[in-house]
């Protein structure tokens, strides 16, 4: 058992207790509160003049599957011989020994999606797994929790320079469509138990067109937002929108739809031309539409540990500070379908506290201790 005390809790359920304390017990939080009994058994951690809050989310990485000293050798993000490979399971690629899993446990972030990249119009599953382990079987969370899917420049980029479909967006669009309709005639075969082959490709788009999980699209362009959202509501689908670049441009479009957005990553060039309108903006302007999103930092294209300062930076776009971290703890789990789990500290949470020396937006805050699953996993004694 574990008592943090003394703290200043941020519990992301809408209260800030002053010199309050947190107790964890088998992974789970117990209790939260200022007037807590402490038991006699209990390892206590006085968090007196530092801030407490639940372990950060990253919504979209590609931790432990593409690491960063490595090239060839560890570099399994995409299989980009073939545009629709929805078969493909994060779980199968991610190294836990990744050196990117240090600095994201050493940055509070205790929960991270990662799967394939974009180079694919169906790249594949995704997980939600925790930051700590050493078989990725324990650490995770949720598996899958969505399907990897991508429109604009990557997928015409990969296969277009080689003469193969898809080179244009109107191609994209189309193999997208199509194979979902392969999905809905394995629906109707595998209800005929004489016809059921098995198809691992179709069995993953058979969970998104069952909205078991959502089509997370990668999509920077309005356009190409657009296109998605065209698509979910043709197929009834339950979208996430990844990057969301130009998502200020519509964003009433995306509120309409009720569609949410992982959106960055924040501290990046523009590095081809669909990013050209990048903005800092973006975010504050789906939230002041009413749209769900969380902030990513796409590791290793944005370091995982730099995820604090890519949300604060949002609060220069006119983001408020409460929806900054909003968006890496309570809203990225309500957008991952984990709000019960993660993402904030009460009652039956599992474990997952960081706790800092001053605020997470502060530039000289360092982490002084993380708690994953209720165990320290994390300590710094600086």
């Amino acid at each position: 058992m574990h008592a943090i005390v003394g703290g200043t809790v941020f519990t992301m359920k809408g209260s800030v207790l002053n010199r309050g304390t947190i107790l964890i017990e088998d992974g789970k939080i117990t209790a939260v509160g200022n007037d807590i009994k402490i038991p006699k058994q209990a390892d206590i951690y006085d968090a007196t003049g530092m801030v407490v809050m639940p372990g950060f989310i990253d919504a979209h990485a590609h931790l432990g599957i593409v690491e960063e000293i490595y090239r060839i050798e560890g570099d399994d993000v995409n299989e980009n011989i073939d545009p629709v490979t929805p078969h493909l399971r994060a779980i199968d690629a991610v190294n836990p020994a990744d050196l990117g899993f240090k600095d994201a446990l050493s940055a509070g972030i205790t929960t991270v999606v990662t799967g394939p990249g974009s180079s694919n119009i169906i790249g594949g599953e995704m997980a939600a797994i925790k930051t700590c382990g050493t078989v990725i079987d324990d650490m995770v969370v949720r598996f899958p929790v969505g399907l990897k899917a991508a429109l604009g420049e990557n997928p015409k980029r990969n296969y277009g320079a080689n003469k193969k479909s898809p080179a244009t967006r109107m191609a994209s669009a189309a193999i997208l469509r199509e194979t979902l309709v392969k999905g809905l005639e394995y629906l109707k075969k595998i209800n005929q138990p004489d016809q059921a082959e098995r198809d691992l490709k179709m069995e993953a788009i058979a969970r998104v067109l069952r909205r078991e999980i959502p089509l997370r699209v990668h999509a920077h362009r309005a356009d190409d937002i657009m296109t998605a959202l065209r698509i979910g509501a043709e197929f009834n689908l339950l979208l996430v929108i990844e990057h969301c670049t130009e998502g200020h441009l519509i964003a009433d479009r995306l509120a309409a739809a009720g569609v949410p957005a992982v959106v960055g990553p924040v501290m990046v060039n523009r590095a081809k031309v669909e990013l050209k309108n990048r903005s800092l903006e973006t975010a504050a302007a789906l939230a002041k539409k009413g749209v769900n999103f969380a902030i990513m930092t796409d590791h290793p294209v944005v370091p995982i540990q730099y995820l604090t300062i890519s949300a604060g930076l949002t609060m220069r776009g006119g983001l408020s500070e409460k929806q900054a971290l909003e968006s890496i703890t309570r809203n990225a789990a309500r957008l991952l379908g984990l709000d019960d789990r993660i993402g904030s500290i009460a009652q039956g949470m599992d474990g997952d506290i960081v706790v800092l020396s001053g605020h997470p937006f502060d530039l000289r805050t360092v982490i002084k201790r993380v708690y994953v699953n209720g165990k320290v996993s994390y300590q710094n004694y600086s």
